[in-house]
């Protein structure tokens, strides 16, 4: 099932950020340093009480975002539109809404708007099930201002819970409360034969217009309008005698509903995507080229370790020479050296040209993702590349591999037996993964490859 959704609102300063990094600090603690990676997202995974979920951090309800004019006031007209776009992501997106406000202001008047906002889609979405409300008074690190915080009583939201997201004093009563009102969790079934693919990123890159020309009928509403799909739609198809099920994905707007600053919260949805597929598929339109929100999109495929492909669409639009595919080919790879191992792929979901090849090429990189290394040749490879190049610490001491076998597909996983895990170096594991890949290519799927100390007794037994 999809991961439940905590979507963070208020005014500035209360916290909002420091609060996600509290909540999603396990999460981001094990994130590499790579673009696109979930330290410079809105959107993050955290844990707490044996459940995953994610979390939306909607910043920027800012009176004075603009320094060289005069702040907007609190009635003005773009600072409502600030906390309705706000709220409408908490409303669309939320399993829990968290409402942060800050023990030290007391009761603001931008509190208020946003309590009231809340309190009205409430009312006007009666018959609807909507996301419970949590009320975190961030900020009460003194006796005195835990006491404040019952003055948010006075928003009728409900309990203030009073918290420190600096020092993560109280945030483990109101991560009970949030998780509390997750929905129940529902097994769903799953067709283990069907590939299960996710049509992924930025609104208007093409991700509608190429699962109905894949499946040859308009399954899902195509508009020049960005993030027309409202929702991801599953879609199982059968090509050449294999099961796939195809999940569309598109932004959080919709048509007649477009709220300026919404469409950012997107790749939350590609993200509960990627979590439920086993292929990715990463749309880019050709006429922009890879942008911020494509990175962060492949970089999440990246973190969670599934397998891809990267569409080229409209690229009927590009004008060509003999070097164009091989120029964009260089600069994609440059701008996504994550994920050196990615096949592109270009093509017009418009017109239909090379769209028949992305199932099979789907196929194949499935096929790869299940694949099982013999331990003979997985060794021996081992052993040529410590041969070619041996791998020596900052203090001169050798790092040895003596064994390796896979314990694990889905992604390939490989356990490597040395003489001290702390030895190996990043640039080393990169360099056994690429002499890995050139004997076996594993196109479009990541490999894990994991160190474990050998132990001297286990060679005396």
């Amino acid at each position: 099932m999809d991961k439940p959704v905590i979507v963070l609102v208020g005014r500035p300063n209360v916290g909002k950020s420091t609060l996600f990094n509290r909540l999603v600090e396990q999460r981001l603690a094990i994130i590499d340093d790579v673009p696109g990676t979930t330290r410079d997202r809105l959107v993050a995974e955290g844990n707490w009480s044996g459940y995953n979920f994610f979390v939306v951090d909607t910043g920027g309800i800012d009176p004075s975002k603009q320094r060289d004019q005069a702040p907007l006031s609190i009635g003005s007209a773009a600072f409502i539109d600030e906390i309705r776009a706000q709220v409408e992501v908490a409303i669309e997106e939320a399993d829990v809404i968290v409402l942060v406000v800050d023990a030290l202001s007391g009761v603001t008047q931008a509190d208020r708007e946003v309590a009231n906002m809340l309190r009205k889609r409430q009312r006007q979405e009666e018959g609807k099930l909507m996301p419970p409300i949590v009320l975190a008074v961030n900020k009460a690190d003194s006796e005195n201002a835990r006491l404040n915080a019952m003055d948010f009583y006075s928003l009728g939201i409900g309990e203030p819970y009073p918290i420190s997201a600096i020092h993560g004093t109280g945030t483990g009563d109101l991560l009970d409360e949030i998780v509390a009102h997750f929905p129940a969790q529902v097994e769903e079934e799953v067709d283990e034969t069907a590939i299960k693919v996710a049509i992924v990123g930025k609104p208007n890159a093409g991700k509608s217009s190429l699962l109905n020309k894949i499946i040859g009928k308009e399954r899902a509403i195509v508009s020049d309008i960005p993030g027309t799909t409202r929702d991801a739609i599953d879609t199982p198809v059968t090509i050449d005698g294999q099961d796939y099920i195809l999940i569309d994905t598109a932004g959080i707007r919709k048509r007649g509903s477009i709220i300026p600053g919404v469409e950012k919260y997107s790749v939350l949805r590609a993200m509960q995507a990627i979590e439920r597929c086993d292929v990715a598929v990463l749309v880019v339109d050709a006429t922009t080229g890879i942008t911020a929100q494509d990175t962060h999109i492949a970089g999440y495929i990246n973190e969670a370790w599934k397998s891809v492909i990267l569409v080229v669409n409209k690229w009927d639009l590009i004008e060509k020479d003999t070097n164009t595919s091989m120029e964009f080919e260089r600069q994609v790879r440059q701008q996504l050296n994550f994920l050196p191992y990615i096949p592109i792929l270009f093509l017009s979901a418009l017109s239909g040209q090379r769209v028949h090849q992305v199932l099979p090429l789907v196929k194949q990189i499935q096929q790869e993702r299940l694949r099982k290394v013999p331990t003979s040749q997985l060794n021996r490879i081992l052993v040529n590349a410590q041969d070619l190049h041996q791998s020596t610490s900052g203090t001169g001491k050798p790092f040895r591999i003596y064994y390796g076998t896979q314990v694990k597909t889905d992604p390939p996983t490989f356990l490597l037996y040395c003489n001290d895990p702390t030895l190996g170096h990043f640039t080393y594991m990169r360099f056994l993964e690429n002499q890995i890949r050139k004997e076996i290519p594993f196109t479009g799927t990541p490999i894990r490859l994991v160190l474990k100390k050998r132990e001297r007794k286990s060679l005396e037994d």
